[in-house]
């Protein structure tokens, strides 16, 4: 994959992680809105646990994509120092399709697998 396809690749990724973070930020912050105004007493409300569920939830999800736009953030870097399509781990090329599907992946499939 040449160096231009590689940054599209990672701009397009970290716009729809930036869209996701934007829209569970907003998601959780509906429901705290929400529960002002509700019984907050979650432990003895039979919908409590349910409230605490869903707000657990998007709180992971949130989590999960932080986490991938820092794993975006060392693609960039990767790709800066010349390391972005190559192992890692044996300093083979990692393939397009898996950088298309993955673009924060660092190792070739092979290694990958023998983890």
């Amino acid at each position: 994959m040449d160096e231009r396809a590689a940054r599209e690749l990672i701009a397009s990724a970290r716009a729809a992680v930036a869209e996701r973070i934007a829209d569970l930020t907003g998601d959780f912050a509906g429901m705290v809105a929400a529960s002002r105004d509700a019984n907050a007493d979650d432990e003895h409300d039979p919908e409590g646990s349910t409230i605490a569920f869903e707000r657990a939830q998007v709180l992971a999800l949130l989590q999960r994509a932080q986490d991938e736009l820092a794993q975006l953030d060392v693609a960039e870097r990767r790709l800066a120092s010349g390391e972005f399509g190559r192992c890692a781990r044996c300093g083979g090329p990692i393939g397009d399709e898996r950088l298309a599907a993955r673009p924060t992946a660092s190792t070739c499939i092979s290694c990958a697998a023998r983890r």
